[in-house]
Formats: C-alpha cells, sequence, structure tokens
C-alpha cells in the first residue's frame, strides 16, 4: 500500500475539473429532436373529403388537424393556399365496424365494436407545384362500447351514440397521424 502514488487534493480537483469539461465540451453540441428543417413554414388545411358513411366528420377532422399543426408550433396555418407554402389534402376513404364483443345475454347483439377509418393525405408545395407525398394512406382504430348496462331496446339507439361519441376521439387519432407525416424531415 506505501508504493502508492499519493495524489494530492490539489491534482485530484484538477483532474474533477478537467473530466467535468470533457464531459460538458461532448455535450456542447446536443440538440433535442432531429434538427432537421421543414421545407415549409406555414400550411394551409383544406377542406376534409368524406367518402364515407360517417357523417359529419369532416369538420371534427378538419378542426383537429388545424389543432395538432397548431399545437406543435413548427408552422403557421393559413386562411388559404394562395397565403401558405404548403396545401395539405386530407380524404376520408373508408370507415368500417367489426364486432368485437358480443353482449352476454343475448349473443346476436354486440357489445363492442372495433371501428376502423382509413384515410388518404397529400401535401403539395404551393410555390413549385412540387408534391411532398400524394395519398399516403393512414389508419386509425378505435374500440365503441354499445352496452350501458340497461337492458337492449331498439329505441335506446346506443350503438349510434356511442359511435357519434367516438368521432372526436376518431378525428384526434387522425390528426396526430395527420400531423407526424406531415411535420416528420424527410
Amino acid at each position: 500500500m506505501a508504493d502508492l502514488p499519493f495524489i494530492s487534493r490539489r491534482k485530484a480537483a484538477g483532474l474533477g475539473l478537467l473530466a467535468l469539461a470533457a464531459f460538458l465540451a461532448g455535450c456542447s453540441h446536443y440538440q433535442v429532436g432531429t434538427g432537421g428543417r421543414l421545407g415549409f413554414a406555414s400550411v394551409y388545411v383544406a377542406p376534409v373529403v368524406n367518402k364515407t358513411t360517417l357523417p359529419q366528420a369532416t369538420v371534427a377532422m378538419s378542426t383537429a388537424i388545424r389543432d395538432a399543426l397548431e399545437k406543435d408550433g413548427r408552422v403557421s396555418l393559413a386562411g388559404s393556399p394562395q397565403a401558405a407554402d404548403v396545401t395539405l389534402s386530407v380524404v376520408l376513404v373508408t370507415y368500417r365496424r367489426d364486432v368485437a364483443a358480443v353482449r352476454e345475454a343475448d349473443t346476436g347483439l354486440a357489445s363492442k365494436f372495433a371501428v376502423t377509418l382509413a384515410a388518404t393525405c397529400s401535401l403539395r408545395d404551393n410555390r413549385t407545384s412540387r408534391s411532398y407525398f400524394e395519398n399516403r394512406p393512414l389508419t386509425v382504430e378505435r374500440d365503441v362500447y354499445t352496452d350501458s348496462g340497461q337492458p337492449w331496446s331498439p329505441l335506446t339507439g346506443d350503438q349510434l351514440q356511442a359511435e357519434y361519441n367516438n368521432v372526436p376521439l376518431l378525428a384526434a387519432s387522425l390528426a396526430d397521424r395527420v400531423a407526424h407525416i406531415v411535420l416528420d424531415v424527410w
């Protein structure tokens, strides 16, 4: 033990400061996110086109998409294609419901549906007419519960009300996917 070199407090403090400086120098170039830049600063969100059997979905979807893009903060929203760098177009193409669970008392009646909404989106540069992407497919799925705990009656409309209540949730899920695709730096 006596043969080990003795390190003074001054030398230990110096080595500690040197290690700290090396650590901070290594972290000086770190940044959150990808560091890539978008090729546009403003987006016009065209009204959503609905080719599905889901009534009144266009307003909910358009609003949710605009909210998701605005919440991100990297782009501004424009009120017209002429005022924007790019135009985002979304088309709802398919709405499907599949039985996921049946009622315990009557297996002919569903208590839960899996609803699927498929859409396509396109992003076009208004300055050059160049397309960033065309008809990119998106799909979102959510569960809809129709069993309110009450005895079933054809007059209660549990399924219709449950699906109607699910539209804002589907819109938010779809909007998040759209914003992710639009704002990813390719």
